[in-house]
């Protein structure tokens, strides 16, 4: 199954990243595009993912400097804007990977493609992680681990029903029963022509 490779991978870029627990250390891709493409978009994209999910703790502390602050949220939007580019990339991928799929005549589509569940599950693989960290923390009260342990067992739950949605949706896609129709994001905040004031600067 497909998610379950995911899974394996996301698993193993939030073990490498937490080895060193930086946002700023340096990222090299375990698999390369010539050996094995779909794992190499996958680790980049968890790793993606992992780096924004700790620079979002680090804006939201009260005492952060104004101007480090800011700097933090370019990284942030930049972060957001390789998030989108990686999922299109996995959606050409799936879309290459069925390109000789011909559709019945009864398929339909889904609310989302297939790597949008993919950015979901990756985020899924994050809180399981952090919220096993909360839920077997030595310094943290009863009610606070029994509260914690309660969210994982959900958030584990959650990581099933979502791989199971995703590898249904791929199969269906694989056997014609549904199609995919990708729609790029046309974001407008970064674009000097469309956001009315970067237009008004130029």
């Amino acid at each position: 199954m497909f998610t379950e490779k995911a899974n394996a991978i996301f698993k193993e870029v939030i073990d490498t990243y937490h080895i060193k627990d930086d946002p700023y250390q340096s990222f090299e891709n375990k698999y390369t595009k010539e050996d094995d493409l779909l794992a190499h978009l996958l680790y980049r994209k968890c790793w993606i993912d992992t780096v924004q999910w700790h620079y979002e703790d680090i804006i939201r502390d009260p005492n952060i400097d104004p101007i480090a602050a800011l700097v933090l949220k370019r990284k942030i939007d930049a972060s957001n804007q390789d998030r989108t580019d990686m999922v299109e990339y996995i959606d050409s991928y799936f879309l290459e990977e069925n390109k000789n799929v011909t559709p019945k005549k009864n398929a339909t589509i889904n609310t989302e493609s297939p790597a949008w569940g993919v950015d979901r599950l990756s985020i899924l693989a994050l809180k399981v992680y952090h919220m096993n960290e909360e839920a077997t923390r030595t310094d943290a009260s009863e009610s606070h681990l029994k509260a914690c342990q309660t969210k994982l067992n959900i958030l584990l739950e959650q990581r099933v029903d979502l791989s199971t949605a995703i590898d249904t949706l791929l199969n269906d896609i694989k056997n014609g029963d549904k199609y995919m129709k990708v729609y790029k994001q046309m974001k407008m905040y970064n674009d000097d022509e469309l956001n009315p004031v970067l237009r008004s600067q130029k």
